[in-house]
This record gives C-alpha cells, sequence and structure tokens, in this order.
C-alpha cells in the first residue's frame, strides 16, 4: 500500500519494480493510498482515493484474503495516513512491514512535540519489521523512535541493471543530466549557479538537461538571470522509456540534494555506468565512494560543485572510470537479489506474527547488510 504506481517519485518506482518482479508463489495485490496531487486543489480527489483505498482494505481483510500488509511511507501527510492503515492491521492482527522513504521524516519528527512523538513510536512499534534505505537512517529509528535493532531491517532501494551501455568515448558534446524534483532541496538553485561560474569554453561542452517538474518557472528564471538559458534544458516529467533513453545520451548524473533517503534516480544513472556528482546525505555515502564511484561534494558550496562539474568536463578518463565503478557498484542492488531479501522478511514476518520460532530475523538482516552491498 502506497501512492499510485505512476507517483512522480521513489516510491512508486520502488512499488513497481517489486511488482514487476515478483515470484509466482506471491500474490501482492497494490491498493493506492494517494494519487500524487499536492496541490491543495486536489484535495477532494485526494481524499477520495485514500477512503476508498481504506474501504477496499477492511474489505480484503473482513474476507481473509490478506496474510500481510506492506506500507509505503514518506512523511507529514503520509505518516497520518500510514498510521490509519498500520492501526486497522493491528486491529486485525496481521504483521506489518512499514518501508520508511522521506527524505525529511527526521526534520518532520524533530519538529513534534513530547507527546507526539510518543504517539509515533506507538504507531511504529505495533510494525513487526520497519525497513529503512540506510545504515544512517536506522540509526535514527533506533536511537530516536525507541525501535528495537532487530526490527529494522537494512534495504537498499532496487534497480533495474540495463543489458547494455553506449560507447561514449570522444563525445564532443556532453549531456549532464538531473532527474528529480525541481527545487531547492534538490539542490536545482545551486545547480544552475556553479554551471554559470564554468569557463564559456566549459558551458558550450554541455548541454545541463533538468528533467522533473516542481519550480520549473524559477529555475528557468534563474537560467536566464545567469544568462545560461541557451545550454539548459527542462524537458519537464519525464516517462520511464525517455528516461532509460536520457541516461543513455548521458555522459555524467547530477544530484546536488540537502536531503535524501536513498534517491532511485542515483542508482539508476550509476546502472547505466555514469559518473555521479552528488552529496554526502541520506543513504548516499553508503553507495558512493567519493573519487572511485563517484564524486562527492558539500550540500550548498556551490565552488566545489563547480570544480567538481569542471572536472568531469575536462578529464574523460575519470568520467569513464567513475562510470564503470558506479555501475560495479550498484549490480548487488538489482531488483531480482532485492525481491529474494524482501521475500525471506515477507516471511519471517508471517512466521513472527504466527509466533513461530523456527525463523530467526538475524539471518535476514546479515543477508542485506552494507558491507555485502558495497562490496567491490
Amino acid at each position: 500500500m502506497g501512492p499510485c504506481l505512476e507517483e512522480k517519485g521513489g516510491m512508486g518506482k520502488v512499488s513497481k519494480l517489486i511488482l514487476e518482479n515478483t515470484c509466482k508463489s506471491i500474490e501482492i495485490r497494490h491498493i493506492s493510498t494517494w494519487n500524487g496531487k499536492r496541490s491543495s486543489q486536489y484535495l477532494a480527489s485526494y481524499v477520495k482515493v485514500f477512503l476508498q483505498a481504506v474501504i477496499n482494505f477492511l474489505i480484503q481483510l473482513i474476507q481473509g484474503k490478506v496474510d500481510l500488509v506492506h506500507l509505503h511511507l514518506s512523511e507529514k501527510g503520509s505518516f497520518i495516513r500510514k498510521s490509519i492503515l498500520i492501526l486497522i492491521a493491528w486491529a486485525f492482527h496481521k504483521p506489518i512491514i512499514l518501508h520508511t522513504h522521506g527524505a525529511e521524516f527526521h526534520i518532520f519528527y524533530n519538529q513534534l512535540s513530547t507527546p507526539l512523538k510518543k504517539i509515533v513510536n506507538f504507531i511504529l512499534k505495533q510494525c513487526t519489521y520497519v525497513i529503512v534505505l540506510s545504515e544512517s537512517w536506522k540509526q535514527f529509528y533506533i536511537k530516536n523512535c525507541h525501535l528495537s535493532e532487530d526490527r529494522v531491517i537494512l534495504l537498499y532501494n532496487p534497480v533495474s541493471i540495463p543489458s547494455q551501455i553506449p560507447n561514449r568515448s570522444n563525445s564532443p558534446l556532453l549531456n549532464f543530466v538531473f532527474l528529480g524534483k525541481i527545487d531547492q532541496r534538490k539542490g536545482i538553485y545551486d545547480l544552475l549557479k556553479a554551471f554559470a561560474t564554468l569557463p564559456i569554453q566549459q558551458q558550450n561542452q554541455v548541454n545541463l538537461i533538468l528533467a522533473g517538474t516542481g519550480e520549473d518557472e524559477q529555475a528557468r528564471q534563474l537560467a536566464k538571470t545567469l544568462g545560461i538559458e541557451k545550454n539548459v534544458q527542462f524537458p519537464g516529467w519525464i516517462n520511464e522509456r525517455q528516461r532509460d533513453n536520457l541516461l543513455a545520451k548521458a555522459h555524467v548524473f547530477l544530484l546536488p540534494s540537502y536531503q535524501e533517503g536513498l534517491p532511485m534516480a542515483l542508482l539508476e544513472a550509476m546502472s547505466w555506468e555514469l559518473p555521479c556528482i552528488t552529496t554526502p546525505v541520506g543513504g548516499i555515502p553508503e553507495v558512493i565512494t567519493d573519487g572511485e564511484t563517484g564524486l562527492l561534494v558539500e550540500p550548498g558550496n556551490i565552488e566545489q560543485l563547480a570544480t567538481t562539474i569542471c572536472s568531469l568536463t575536462t578529464d574523460e578518463s575519470l568520467r569513464l572510470r567513475l562510470g564503470k565503478a558506479a555501475r560495479n557498484q550498484v549490480k548487488c542492488f538489482d531488483i531480482k537479489i532485492y525481491n529474494q531479501s524482501l521475500f525471506k522478511l515477507y516471511w519471517a514476518a508471517f512466521q513472527q506474527n504466527q509466533k513461530s520460532n523456527t525463523v530467526s530475523v538475524e539471518p535476514i538482516s546479515n543477508s542485506i547488510n552494507t558491507e555485502k552491498l558495497v562490496e567491490k
């Protein structure tokens, strides 16, 4: 249960990958709890979708068609919606796996009053397992939400690995690509300002392609003010086929975010053998080793970002080396490997709910820990 599969974000992508690669022995039914609309003008539609989800969920529970509940969580309104569903599943004595994705859940949590934090902690403790996207997020939920370590499971986001990679050698014109929401959290304004400081010769070597929606007009206006509008493209939000075509034609991927969980766009770019410039936030430094599998810059450091962009503009051997290392790194995030770990967790949760002692959670945790996933 989570946002619609067409949702413009990581949760929808993860859900879709899981569903498309499910083994025959497991039947998964997806219930959309949110239509992906963020504007207040869609409030009526938003409420309708959630009420329909609750009714659908209750019907399936009453009919005995539910063995386990897997919920995808962001923050803020997402937590309120999922809290209702968690309490319903708990009332029906169903095992619950809560899959946390929110890049700003810690901000949401830390702004709550002490009584509200206790309510959040109570809700989380009704879940059989809580999936997190990085070791840093695991420590957050253990220390701040007081969850026991064996119930917080580290499972990095999955990716589908393309079988063929294009030749990117000797390219006279370079495509530097960003995928995601166009806003401050993703560092989009820093990226434009950094690009504007490059020498004119290097600017003319690069197409800066910012694919996504959000604060499009503000970003366009900034590009115009900086005098780089002829080098910057805004194709809007793109579908999977368009994304793959863009990444196949790209030479560098850019994601100078301030907050992240573990961005799907980054993993997708790495799978396409792209060198990535990003920031050490959320789970990113557990995937990217600076100078080896990508390049890391501090969030908001425009000068450092510009210098790093410059280095990949002028050094083809560095681009190719980092790209190959990135693809090798991300192979262990393949959706087929991921689903094996996820389905083991499903079984462990089901057994746990049946009060069985025949399945231990420790092997599940070990099979998907950090050391294995960053193994060279």
